[in-house]
């Protein structure tokens, strides 16, 4: 699927709170379903966050360690569970695009849309692929402790290793929306600390997860490069920014429902 021909706009790395990084995804999908830019970015969450998957259940949170060492928590719009985004640790990306010019089918439109993260991790030196094999979980609450699966986790060592990078995708506002969360450095303890009762130790967690720094000798700064450079490749993107409605926008959207309890509290099935 040719890509180059449409208007992308890319956005470099930037430190936005949670739940304004999780509604600029939002207002990028209007944007793009409204005949403007597709937008790919990368993005850094300040302060550390705890992001929930759509459906988790919020006493699998431990909210009082959460305040205390001042990690936000939000929900994301995808499934799966639980991730800890160190300010440091992690980085993250969007593509955003109207649905109409993406393939229909799901696993389709996500592996088009997984290519540049791969392309990212071969720019690093790293053999990252599709896991080689299923794996059980090892703690259900937190995304990166769940079952493994060749159709969507990247792992490290051609696929046979650990795992690299959480990626999930919906749509809104006719447009789809990928986002995913990439390990540069592993912070076990911090992760495990967000959740009420992991069940898991920190030599497990290591066990499962890998980041960037363990596998290459690349900086934070250069990793970043590296998906900023694979994503712009992908989609021919020229350098773009927000426009000033667009993070007014984001910034409502925030308050109203990535802030609030009743978006990130809510019960499981709610909505």
């Amino acid at each position: 699927m040719a890509l180059d021909d449409r208007e992308w706009r890319l956005i470099r790395e930037e430190s936005r709170p949670g739940p304004v990084t999780m509604a600029l995804d939002e207002v990028a999908a209007e944007t793009a379903a409204g005949g403007g830019p597709r937008t790919v970015r990368v993005y850094r969450w300040e302060p550390s966050c705890l992001s929930l998957g759509y459906r988790q259940d919020p006493d699998s949170v431990d909210w009082a360690h959460c305040r205390d060492a001042g990690v936000d928590v939000t929900r994301r719009q995808t499934g799966g569970g639980g991730i800890y985004h160190d300010d440091s640790g992690d980085i993250s990306y969007s593509v955003v695009a109207p649905a109409a010019e993406l393939p229909g089918n799901l696993m389709d439109c996500y592996h088009l849309l997984c290519e540049p993260v791969l392309d990212a991790f071969s720019r690093l030196g790293v053999d990252a692929d599709y896991a080689d094999e299923e794996r059980p979980a090892l703690h259900q609450p937190a995304c990166y402790l769940r079952e493994l699966h060749p159709a969507h986790d990247l792992l490290s060592d051609g696929g046979a290793g650990r795992k690299l990078s959480g990626n999930a995708q919906y749509r809104r506002d006719d447009a789809v929306i990928q986002h995913g969360s990439v390990t540069y450095e592993s912070t076990p303890a911090a992760h495990l600390d967000c959740f009420a009762d992991p069940g898991v130790d920190e030599a497990a967690f290591a066990d499962r997860v890998a980041g960037i720094a363990d596998l290459v000798d690349a900086s934070r700064s250069d990793a970043v490069a590296a998906f900023e450079a694979a994503l712009a490749a992908w989609s021919d993107a020229d350098e773009g920014s927000w426009t000033d409605d667009e993070l007014a926008r984001a910034e409502r959207l925030a308050d109203e429902k990535y802030r609030s309890d009743d978006w990130v509290r809510r019960t499981p099935g709610g909505r």
